[in-house]
């Protein structure tokens, strides 16, 4: 939002969102929803795909940060 000079408060009035549900999503106290996507797309027109596909990215890489180290793989099938 900085290179675009929008402020937090501007920014969620154009994507139709509260300020709260921004800045937590902006703040990284939420993840990205289908829905933001959608937004987020229409607002710059590129792809929900892609917003998506970065927070599944992101949510993945902390997932690994705490990995558990009680799996037992399964069997293999024959």
């Amino acid at each position: 939002m900085k290179p675009l000079n929008l402020s937090v408060t501007d920014a969620a009035r154009m994507l139709g969102v509260s300020r709260k549900t921004l800045s937590e999503f902006v703040n990284e106290k939420a993840s990205l929803s289908p829905e933001m996507a959608l937004r987020i797309s229409k607002a710059t027109n590129t792809s929900a795909e892609s917003w998506l596909n970065m927070q599944l990215k992101l949510t993945i890489w902390n997932a690994r940060q705490h990995e558990p180290d009680n799996v037992i793989p399964f069997p293999l099938a024959v």
